[in-house]
């Protein structure tokens, strides 16, 4: 069962396969994009259910890749999750400012970063 297709924009990829391993444990469908330059290509292409944006990468930053896709009419309505390292007080509204639905700092916790994934994938279905 195919719970949705996720893209999973970060460029560790130990925290890639931490989060990869628990939507695919949970019939998730997941695809990786390595730097934002390549999360606004994917989904644009792919049109994923949600993804999922590391905001601090090498060629283009969270934050940019985040506006270009809601800025975009055919990628505009995909949820967007910030998960990041990225913790001060301004980094959360920076983040929602640039259209990021949820905002889920590192180390996270799993099953919490789960429970999101699945309401906003309610949300949006």
């Amino acid at each position: 069962m195919n719970a949705g297709q996720i893209l999973i924009v970060e460029d560790n990829m130990d925290t890639y396969e931490l989060v990869r391993f628990i939507l695919e444990k949970n019939g998730f469908e997941t695809l990786l994009a390595m730097n934002g330059r390549d999360g606004v290509t994917a989904a644009n292409v792919q049109k994923p259910d949600l993804i999922i944006m590391d905001l601090s990468m090498p060629e283009m930053d969270g934050w940019t890749a985040t506006r270009l896709i809601k800025g975009n009419p055919a990628t505009a309505a995909i949820p967007i999750i910030a998960l990041t390292a990225n913790a001060l007080p301004g980094d959360r509204k920076r983040a929602f400012d640039a259209g990021c639905n949820e905002y889920i700092t590192k180390p996270m916790d799993l099953l919490d970063l789960l429970e999101t994934v699945q309401t906003w994938i309610k949300k949006k279905g």
